[in-house]
Protein backbone atom coordinates (compact mmCIF):
# COMPACT_ATOMS: atom_id res chain seq x y z
CA UNK A 1 0.00 0.00 0.00
CA UNK A 2 1.38 3.35 -1.07
CA UNK A 3 -1.16 5.42 -2.02
CA UNK A 4 -4.01 6.53 0.53
CA UNK A 5 -7.09 8.52 -0.15
CA UNK A 6 -8.92 9.89 3.37
CA UNK A 7 -12.44 11.61 3.03
CA UNK A 8 -13.73 13.97 5.60
CA UNK A 9 -15.80 16.51 3.69
CA UNK A 10 -17.35 18.29 6.48
CA UNK A 11 -18.68 19.62 9.30
CA UNK A 12 -15.57 21.79 9.57
CA UNK A 13 -15.25 20.81 13.45
CA UNK A 14 -15.29 17.27 12.41
CA UNK A 15 -12.49 18.43 9.59
CA UNK A 16 -10.19 20.15 12.18
CA UNK A 17 -10.44 16.77 14.60
CA UNK A 18 -9.17 14.64 11.52
CA UNK A 19 -5.70 16.62 11.40
CA UNK A 20 -3.87 15.36 13.99
CA UNK A 21 -4.65 11.80 13.27
CA UNK A 22 -3.97 12.20 9.79
CA UNK A 23 -0.37 13.79 10.53
CA UNK A 24 0.37 11.03 13.39
CA UNK A 25 -0.50 8.39 10.35
CA UNK A 26 1.66 10.49 7.75
CA UNK A 27 4.03 10.78 10.15
CA UNK A 28 4.33 6.92 10.90
CA UNK A 29 4.01 5.76 7.71
CA UNK A 30 6.39 8.48 5.62
CA UNK A 31 6.56 5.58 2.79
CA UNK A 32 2.51 6.11 2.15
CA UNK A 33 1.34 9.12 0.42
CA UNK A 34 -1.84 10.21 1.68
CA UNK A 35 -4.53 12.64 0.14
CA UNK A 36 -7.17 14.10 2.23
CA UNK A 37 -10.38 15.12 0.26
CA UNK A 38 -12.28 17.59 1.76
CA UNK A 39 -14.41 20.64 0.93
CA UNK A 40 -12.17 23.32 -0.66
CA UNK A 41 -12.67 25.81 2.39
CA UNK A 42 -10.79 23.57 4.73
CA UNK A 43 -7.64 24.18 3.03
CA UNK A 44 -6.40 26.21 5.60
CA UNK A 45 -6.64 23.42 7.82
CA UNK A 46 -4.12 21.42 6.31
CA UNK A 47 -1.45 23.50 5.66
CA UNK A 48 1.91 22.62 7.20
CA UNK A 49 1.76 19.10 7.25
CA UNK A 50 4.18 16.20 6.34
CA UNK A 51 5.14 16.22 3.00
CA UNK A 52 3.15 13.20 2.21
CA UNK A 53 -0.14 14.48 2.84
CA UNK A 54 -1.34 16.12 -0.13
CA UNK A 55 -4.83 18.16 0.20
CA UNK A 56 -7.42 17.94 -3.00
CA UNK A 57 -10.52 20.20 -2.42
CA UNK A 58 -13.97 19.39 -3.59
CA UNK A 59 -16.15 21.70 -5.47
CA UNK A 60 -19.34 20.61 -3.32
CA UNK A 61 -21.35 22.94 -4.32
CA UNK A 62 -20.73 22.89 -7.73
CA UNK A 63 -18.57 21.09 -10.14
CA UNK A 64 -19.06 18.33 -8.08
CA UNK A 65 -22.46 18.22 -6.66
CA UNK A 66 -24.85 15.38 -6.86
CA UNK A 67 -24.17 11.93 -8.50
CA UNK A 68 -22.61 13.25 -11.59
CA UNK A 69 -20.72 15.68 -9.95
CA UNK A 70 -19.41 12.65 -7.63
CA UNK A 71 -18.56 11.44 -11.33
CA UNK A 72 -16.81 14.20 -12.16
CA UNK A 73 -14.34 14.22 -8.63
CA UNK A 74 -13.65 10.34 -9.12
CA UNK A 75 -12.29 11.31 -12.71
CA UNK A 76 -10.62 14.20 -11.28
CA UNK A 77 -8.60 12.55 -8.43
CA UNK A 78 -7.80 9.68 -10.64
CA UNK A 79 -9.31 7.57 -8.27
CA UNK A 80 -7.61 4.31 -9.81
CA UNK A 81 -4.55 5.07 -8.55
CA UNK A 82 -4.85 4.58 -5.21
CA UNK A 83 -4.72 1.58 -2.99
CA UNK A 84 -7.47 2.21 -0.46
CA UNK A 85 -9.79 4.74 0.86
CA UNK A 86 -9.99 5.88 4.76
CA UNK A 87 -13.57 6.94 5.20
CA UNK A 88 -13.53 9.71 8.40
CA UNK A 89 -17.04 10.96 7.30
CA UNK A 90 -19.79 7.37 6.28
CA UNK A 91 -22.54 10.04 4.34
CA UNK A 92 -23.90 9.11 1.26
CA UNK A 93 -21.32 11.52 -0.72
CA UNK A 94 -18.34 9.93 0.72
CA UNK A 95 -20.43 6.23 0.60
CA UNK A 96 -20.66 6.49 -3.39
CA UNK A 97 -16.73 7.30 -3.72
CA UNK A 98 -16.12 4.29 -1.03
CA UNK A 99 -18.33 1.78 -3.88
CA UNK A 100 -16.47 2.88 -7.04
CA UNK A 101 -13.47 1.80 -5.10
CA UNK A 102 -14.77 -1.50 -4.11
CA UNK A 103 -15.84 -2.32 -7.39
CA UNK A 104 -12.19 -1.63 -8.25
CA UNK A 105 -10.61 -4.04 -6.49
CA UNK A 106 -9.39 -1.24 -3.68
CA UNK A 107 -9.60 -1.82 0.03
CA UNK A 108 -12.05 0.66 1.96
CA UNK A 109 -12.34 1.42 5.55
CA UNK A 110 -15.42 3.28 7.10
CA UNK A 111 -15.65 5.35 10.46
CA UNK A 112 -17.93 3.43 13.05
CA UNK A 113 -19.87 6.25 14.38
CA UNK A 114 -21.97 4.72 16.80
CA UNK A 115 -25.01 6.13 15.77
CA UNK A 116 -27.33 3.46 18.07
CA UNK A 117 -25.12 4.18 21.55
CA UNK A 118 -26.06 7.67 21.01
CA UNK A 119 -29.63 7.72 19.99
CA UNK A 120 -29.91 5.72 23.13
CA UNK A 121 -27.93 8.46 25.22
CA UNK A 122 -29.64 11.65 24.61
CA UNK A 123 -33.07 9.86 24.72
CA UNK A 124 -32.32 8.66 27.97
CA UNK A 125 -32.86 4.96 26.90
CA UNK A 126 -30.74 2.91 29.70
CA UNK A 127 -32.55 -0.28 30.05
CA UNK A 128 -30.18 -1.66 27.24
CA UNK A 129 -27.79 -1.18 30.32
CA UNK A 130 -27.78 -2.09 33.97
CA UNK A 131 -26.23 0.63 35.19
CA UNK A 132 -27.51 3.70 36.63
CA UNK A 133 -24.72 6.21 34.84
CA UNK A 134 -25.02 4.21 31.59
CA UNK A 135 -26.17 7.74 30.13
CA UNK A 136 -22.84 9.42 31.12
CA UNK A 137 -20.27 6.38 30.64
CA UNK A 138 -17.92 8.11 27.50
CA UNK A 139 -18.30 7.50 24.13
CA UNK A 140 -15.53 6.16 22.09
CA UNK A 141 -14.40 10.00 20.82
CA UNK A 142 -14.24 10.83 17.37
CA UNK A 143 -10.34 11.04 17.59
CA UNK A 144 -10.75 7.48 18.53
CA UNK A 145 -12.70 6.48 15.81
CA UNK A 146 -10.77 8.15 12.93
CA UNK A 147 -7.70 6.44 14.35
CA UNK A 148 -9.77 2.66 14.26
CA UNK A 149 -10.38 3.44 11.04
CA UNK A 150 -6.20 3.51 10.05
CA UNK A 151 -5.97 0.32 12.29
CA UNK A 152 -8.76 -1.69 9.74
CA UNK A 153 -6.58 -0.51 6.74
CA UNK A 154 -3.46 -2.04 8.20
CA UNK A 155 -2.03 1.03 9.45
CA UNK A 156 -2.51 1.11 13.37
CA UNK A 157 -1.70 4.04 15.33
CA UNK A 158 0.53 4.86 18.33
CA UNK A 159 -2.33 7.52 19.89
CA UNK A 160 0.74 8.69 22.77
CA UNK A 161 2.13 10.48 19.12
CA UNK A 162 -1.04 11.84 18.52
CA UNK A 163 0.27 15.63 19.18
CA UNK A 164 0.23 19.14 17.15
CA UNK A 165 3.08 21.36 17.06
CA UNK A 166 3.90 23.06 20.18
CA UNK A 167 3.57 27.10 19.65
CA UNK A 168 6.50 28.81 21.14
CA UNK A 169 4.64 31.85 21.43
CA UNK A 170 4.08 33.91 24.28
CA UNK A 171 0.62 33.77 25.12
CA UNK A 172 -1.49 37.01 25.63
CA UNK A 173 -4.75 38.09 25.32
CA UNK A 174 -8.38 35.67 25.30
CA UNK A 175 -10.13 35.04 22.72
CA UNK A 176 -14.04 34.71 22.59
CA UNK A 177 -16.41 32.55 20.15
CA UNK A 178 -19.79 33.29 21.30
CA UNK A 179 -21.83 31.18 18.37
CA UNK A 180 -22.55 27.97 17.03
CA UNK A 181 -24.13 25.89 14.60
CA UNK A 182 -27.34 25.04 16.54
CA UNK A 183 -29.34 27.32 19.40
CA UNK A 184 -29.17 24.19 21.68
CA UNK A 185 -25.16 25.09 21.61
CA UNK A 186 -25.20 28.68 22.19
CA UNK A 187 -24.95 30.71 25.48
CA UNK A 188 -27.64 33.15 25.57
CA UNK A 189 -26.09 36.14 23.62
CA UNK A 190 -27.09 38.80 26.16
CA UNK A 191 -25.62 36.91 29.34
CA UNK A 192 -22.36 36.73 27.03
CA UNK A 193 -22.66 39.98 26.47
CA UNK A 194 -22.56 40.49 30.23
CA UNK A 195 -19.27 38.28 30.04
CA UNK A 196 -17.11 40.63 27.77
CA UNK A 197 -18.09 43.54 29.39
CA UNK A 198 -16.76 42.03 32.64
CA UNK A 199 -13.76 40.49 31.45
CA UNK A 200 -13.21 43.67 29.62
CA UNK A 201 -12.98 45.97 32.91
CA UNK A 202 -10.80 43.29 34.27
CA UNK A 203 -8.68 42.70 31.77
CA UNK A 204 -7.72 45.91 31.29
CA UNK A 205 -5.46 46.54 33.85
CA UNK A 206 -3.27 43.75 32.96
CA UNK A 207 -2.57 43.99 29.05
CA UNK A 208 -5.07 40.94 27.95
CA UNK A 209 -6.69 41.85 24.38
CA UNK A 210 -10.26 40.17 24.01
CA UNK A 211 -10.31 39.12 20.29
CA UNK A 212 -14.23 38.22 19.30
CA UNK A 213 -14.42 35.50 16.61
CA UNK A 214 -17.62 34.56 14.31
CA UNK A 215 -19.09 34.50 10.66
CA UNK A 216 -22.14 35.91 8.67
CA UNK A 217 -23.63 38.77 8.78
CA UNK A 218 -25.43 38.96 12.30
CA UNK A 219 -22.51 37.41 14.16
CA UNK A 220 -20.66 40.41 12.59
CA UNK A 221 -23.16 42.63 13.47
CA UNK A 222 -23.06 41.68 17.42
CA UNK A 223 -19.75 41.53 17.74
CA UNK A 224 -18.67 44.83 16.22
CA UNK A 225 -21.09 46.58 18.50
CA UNK A 226 -19.44 44.88 21.47
CA UNK A 227 -15.72 46.10 19.92
CA UNK A 228 -17.42 49.65 19.85
CA UNK A 229 -18.99 49.72 23.40
CA UNK A 230 -15.86 48.13 25.29
CA UNK A 231 -12.36 48.92 25.47
CA UNK A 232 -9.84 46.20 24.63
CA UNK A 233 -12.00 44.54 22.80
CA UNK A 234 -11.60 43.67 18.51
CA UNK A 235 -13.80 41.73 16.74
CA UNK A 236 -12.26 39.62 13.92
CA UNK A 237 -15.58 38.57 12.24
CA UNK A 238 -15.43 39.15 8.37
CA UNK A 239 -11.96 40.36 8.91
CA UNK A 240 -9.66 37.25 8.72
CA UNK A 241 -9.25 34.31 6.61
CA UNK A 242 -9.29 30.93 8.76
CA UNK A 243 -5.39 30.47 8.56
CA UNK A 244 -4.95 34.13 10.34
CA UNK A 245 -7.43 33.25 13.13
CA UNK A 246 -5.77 29.86 13.71
CA UNK A 247 -2.44 31.91 13.87
CA UNK A 248 -4.15 34.29 16.06
CA UNK A 249 -5.72 31.99 18.26
CA UNK A 250 -2.01 30.14 18.58
CA UNK A 251 -0.77 32.90 20.47
CA UNK A 252 -4.00 33.47 23.12
CA UNK A 253 -3.57 32.45 26.60
CA UNK A 254 -7.76 30.91 26.88
CA UNK A 255 -10.25 30.60 23.84
CA UNK A 256 -13.36 30.43 25.22
CA UNK A 257 -16.24 28.82 23.16
CA UNK A 258 -19.20 26.89 22.47
CA UNK A 259 -19.36 23.16 21.53
CA UNK A 260 -18.63 24.72 18.27
CA UNK A 261 -15.49 24.69 15.00
CA UNK A 262 -13.93 27.28 16.80
CA UNK A 263 -12.99 25.09 20.02
CA UNK A 264 -11.46 22.48 17.32
CA UNK A 265 -9.71 25.19 15.69
CA UNK A 266 -8.27 26.52 18.61
CA UNK A 267 -7.09 23.17 19.79
CA UNK A 268 -5.77 22.78 16.59
CA UNK A 269 -3.51 26.09 17.33
CA UNK A 270 -2.33 24.02 20.33
CA UNK A 271 -4.84 26.71 22.73
CA UNK A 272 -6.10 25.80 26.34
CA UNK A 273 -10.12 26.17 25.78
CA UNK A 274 -12.90 26.82 27.84
CA UNK A 275 -16.00 25.61 26.40
CA UNK A 276 -19.59 25.80 27.19
CA UNK A 277 -22.05 23.31 26.36
CA UNK A 278 -25.66 23.42 26.38
CA UNK A 279 -27.74 20.56 24.99
CA UNK A 280 -24.84 18.63 23.70
CA UNK A 281 -22.13 16.81 26.44
CA UNK A 282 -18.43 16.19 26.07
CA UNK A 283 -19.10 12.54 26.63
CA UNK A 284 -20.67 11.83 23.33
CA UNK A 285 -17.14 11.89 22.06
CA UNK A 286 -16.77 15.72 20.52
CA UNK A 287 -14.77 17.58 22.81
CA UNK A 288 -11.46 19.55 21.36
CA UNK A 289 -8.45 17.27 20.56
CA UNK A 290 -6.34 17.56 23.60
CA UNK A 291 -8.72 19.63 25.90
CA UNK A 292 -10.09 18.77 29.28
CA UNK A 293 -13.46 17.79 30.87
CA UNK A 294 -12.97 19.94 33.65
CA UNK A 295 -12.40 22.97 31.33
CA UNK A 296 -15.98 22.48 30.03
CA UNK A 297 -18.76 24.55 31.41
CA UNK A 298 -21.80 22.99 32.11
CA UNK A 299 -24.74 22.07 34.27
CA UNK A 300 -25.45 18.44 35.28
CA UNK A 301 -29.34 18.33 34.40
CA UNK A 302 -31.37 15.26 34.06
CA UNK A 303 -32.92 16.02 30.58
CA UNK A 304 -28.87 16.81 29.31
CA UNK A 305 -27.94 15.61 27.09
CA UNK A 306 -30.56 15.54 24.30
CA UNK A 307 -29.01 16.17 21.70
CA UNK A 308 -25.70 15.17 19.64
CA UNK A 309 -25.53 17.99 17.66
CA UNK A 310 -27.56 20.85 19.47
CA UNK A 311 -30.05 20.74 16.88
CA UNK A 312 -33.04 19.59 18.98
CA UNK A 313 -35.44 22.00 20.05
CA UNK A 314 -35.46 22.25 24.10
CA UNK A 315 -38.69 20.11 24.93
CA UNK A 316 -38.71 22.71 27.93
CA UNK A 317 -38.88 25.75 25.61
CA UNK A 318 -36.14 27.43 28.27
CA UNK A 319 -33.07 26.00 27.12
CA UNK A 320 -32.13 25.93 31.03
CA UNK A 321 -28.79 23.29 30.35
CA UNK A 322 -27.81 26.96 28.99
CA UNK A 323 -28.60 29.43 32.17
CA UNK A 324 -24.99 29.49 33.67
CA UNK A 325 -24.64 32.33 35.53
CA UNK A 326 -22.08 34.80 33.52
CA UNK A 327 -20.22 34.80 37.10
CA UNK A 328 -19.54 31.33 36.94
CA UNK A 329 -17.87 32.00 33.82
CA UNK A 330 -15.61 35.65 34.36
CA UNK A 331 -14.50 33.82 37.67
CA UNK A 332 -13.68 30.64 35.72
CA UNK A 333 -11.56 32.73 33.26
CA UNK A 334 -10.14 34.71 35.61
CA UNK A 335 -8.72 31.53 37.11
CA UNK A 336 -7.00 30.29 34.04
CA UNK A 337 -5.73 33.97 33.22
CA UNK A 338 -3.99 34.39 36.69
CA UNK A 339 -2.68 31.00 36.92
CA UNK A 340 -1.31 30.94 33.68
Amino acid sequence: MTNVLVIRFSALGDVAMAVPVVRCVALQYPHIQFSVLSAQHTTSLWQSMPQNIHFIGADLKGKHKGISGLQQLLRDIDYRRFDAVADLHDVLRSNWIDRAFLFAGKKVATIRKGRLRKWLTVNHITRLHPSEHALLLPIQTTIQRYTNVFARLGLPLDTNALTLPVSEKIKKGIGIAPFAAHKGKIYPVEKMEEVVRRLAELLQDKDEPIYLFGAGDKEKAVLENWEKQYKGVTSLAGKQTMAAEIEIMSGLRLMLTMDSANMHLASLAGTRVLSIWGATHPALGFLGFGQKEDDCLQRELKCRPCSVYGNRACKFRDYRCLNISPDTIVQRVMQVVEQQ
